[in-house]
C-alpha cells in the first residue's frame, strides 16, 4: 500500500504547491481578480473531488474488484463506461456553472469587477469540465488497476508545465497575449486536454492491463461504478457543507477568531490530501481482494492502514495541540489571531486521529463497493460538528464551542466508519443448511 500510495501523495502535494503558486501570480493582477479566482474556488474544489474521490473511487473500486476476479473484459467495460460517465458530468458541470454562474458568484458577494473576474476565470475552468472528468476517471481506472506510476508522471510533468504557462499567460510573456486571471484558467486546461491525450494513448494500448475500447453499454457497469461513486460523491458534498457551517460559525466571533480559525484548519487542508494519497492505494487493495474472494486480506489491508492513518494523524493532533503557537506564529503576528487559532487547535486537534481512522475506513469501504456506513457517518459528522458548533458558539462563545463540536463530529465520524466497516467485512456464520 505504501508503494502504492507514495506516487499519488507527491503528485497531490505537488499540486497544492502548484495552487499556491497560481495563486500568487493571480494576486499580482490585484485584489478583484484574486477576490474573483477565490469565488470560483469552492466550486473547483466541489468538482475535482467529486470526480477524483467521489465517482473516481467508484471507478478505482469497481476495477480492482473485476481484475481481482480475473475479468479483464469485464474492467475494460466498466473503462468504457467510465469515459460515457466523464462526458456526462463534464458536460453537466459546463451548462450548469456557465448558465447559473452570475447568480452563484452573486449570491457569494461577488459584484462588480470582482463578479468580472470570476466570470471569466470560470469560463476557461468550467469549459474544461469534460477534459478534467476524463482526466481524473481515466487515473482513477489506472489506479484501479494497480498502475499509479503512469497517473502520477502526467501530472508531474503537467505540473512543471503549468508552473511558467500560467504566469506566461496571465501577463503575456513574448509572443503569448496577456489574458489576464483568464490566463491562469486556460494554463489549467491546455494541462488537462495534455493528459487526456497521453492517458488514452496509453489504455488504447493496452497500459496498465487495460485497453480502452468502444462496448455495449449496461445498465450493471454504470450500477457497480456509480452505487460507489454517487454515494461518496455526496460524502464530499457532504464533508464540504462541515467546512462551511463550522467557518460560519466561528465567524460570528469576529475577523480575528475568524482569521485564527483560518491558519489552525489549514493543517486539515495538509492532512487531508496525503490520507487521499494513500487512500487511493488501499481502494486498489482492498478492490483486488475483495474481487478475488480473499475478504481476509482485504480486511488485513484495511485496518493496517487505517492504523497507520491513525497513528500519523494522531502525532500530528497532539503536536499542534501542545505547540499550537508554533505552527500559529509561521502565518500571523497578531496576537489575537495567534490565540485564537491556538485555543482551536488545542480543543479539536487531539481528535485528529479519530478522523484519520474514519476517512481510511471510508476508502476502505469503497474498495469492497459497500459505502451506505461511510454516508451515515458523513451526515452524523455534518449534524454533530456542523450543526453543533453553531449551538455550541452561541454557549461558549469564540473557537472553543465549534472546536469541541469539531472534535466530538471526528470522534463520531471514526467510530461510525470503524464499526460500519467492520460490520460489512466481518466473515459470514455458517448455518445448517450451509454445511
Amino acid at each position: 500500500m505504501l508503494t502504492l500510495g507514495l506516487p499519488t501523495i507527491i503528485v497531490v502535494m505537488t499540486q497544492i504547491l502548484v495552487g499556491i503558486i497560481e495563486t500568487y501570480w493571480t494576486s499580482r493582477l490585484g485584489t478583484d481578480s484574486l477576490a474573483g479566482v477565490t469565488l470560483v474556488a469552492p466550486l473547483t474544489a466541489l468538482m475535482t473531488t467529486m470526480s477524483n474521490g467521489g465517482i473516481g473511487g467508484g471507478v478505482s473500486s469497481s476495477i480492482a474488484r473485476a481484475l481481482g476476479a480475473r475479468d479483464t473484459e469485464r474492467a475494460n467495460q466498466l473503462l468504457w463506461h467510465a469515459v460515457i460517465i466523464a462526458l456526462g458530468f463534464g458536460l453537466a458541470f459546463t451548462v450548469g456553472v456557465i448558465t447559473l454562474g452570475p447568480l452563484l458568484y452573486g449570491a457569494l458577494g461577488g459584484e462588480g469587477r470582482v463578479l468580472e473576474q470570476a466570470l471569466i476565470y470560470s469560463a476557461w475552468v468550467f469549459g474544461g469540465s469534460v477534459p478534467l472528468w476524463l482526466m481524473n476517471l481515466l487515473s482513477s481506472a489506472m489506479r484501479g488497476s494497480g498502475d499509479v506510476k503512469f497517473p502520477a508522471t502526467i501530472s508531474l510533468i503537467g505540473a512543471a508545465v503549468t508552473v511558467p504557462l500560467s504566469p506566461a499567460l496571465i501577463f503575456g510573456w513574448g509572443p503569448l497575449p496577456a489574458m489576464g486571471v483568464g490566463g491562469a484558467g486556460a494554463a489549467v486546461l491546455i494541462f488537462y486536454l495534455g493528459a487526456v491525450a497521453a492517458l488514452v494513448r496509453r489504455l488504447t494500448h493496452g497500459g496498465a492491463g487495460l485497453t480502452l475500447k468502444v462496448t455495449p453499454l449496461k445498465s450493471d457497469a454504470f450500477a457497480a461504478i456509480l452505487g460507489v461513486g454517487l454515494i461518496s460523491a455526496l460524502g464530499t458534498i457532504l464533508a464540504n457543507l462541515t467546512t462551511v457551517f463550522v467557518t460560519g460559525a466561528v465567524g460570528l466571533a469576529g475577523g480575528a477568531v475568524l482569521a485564527g480559525y483560518g491558519v489552525a484548519s489549514r493543517i486539515d487542508f495538509l492532512l487531508i490530501p496525503l490520507l487521499f494519497g494513500f487512500a487511493t492505494a488501499v481502494v486498489t487493495v482492498v478492490g483486488l481482494a475483495t474481487g478475488a474472494g480473499n475478504l481476509a486480506r482485504a480486511r488485513e489491508a484495511a485496518w493496517k492502514a487505517g492504523a497507520l492513518a491513525f497513528a500519523v494523524t494522531q502525532a500530528v493532533g497532539l503536536i499542534v495541540a501542545l505547540f499550537p503557537q508554533a505552527w500559529m506564529g509561521v502565518f500571523s503576528k497578531d496576537p489575537e489571531v495567534i490565540a485564537a487559532g491556538s485555543a482551536y487547535l488545542q480543543v479539536a486537534a487531539p481528535a485528529y486521529g479519530a478522523f484519520g481512522l474514519g476517512l481510511m475506513l471510508y476508502f476502505a469501504s469503497q474498495g469492497l463497493g459497500k459505502v451506505q456506513w461511510p454516508l451515515v457517518a458523513g451526515v452524523s459528522r455534518l449534524l454533530v460538528a456542523g450543526g453543533g458548533s453553531w449551538l455550541l458558539a452561541a454557549q461558549l462563545g469564540g473557537v472553543i464551542g465549534p472546536g469541541a463540536a469539531v472534535a466530538l463530529g471526528s470522534l463520531v465520524f471514526g467510530a461510525i466508519n470503524a464499526f460500519g466497516f467492520w460490520r460489512v467485512s466481518r466473515p459470514k456464520r455458517a448455518t445448517t443448511s450451509d454445511t
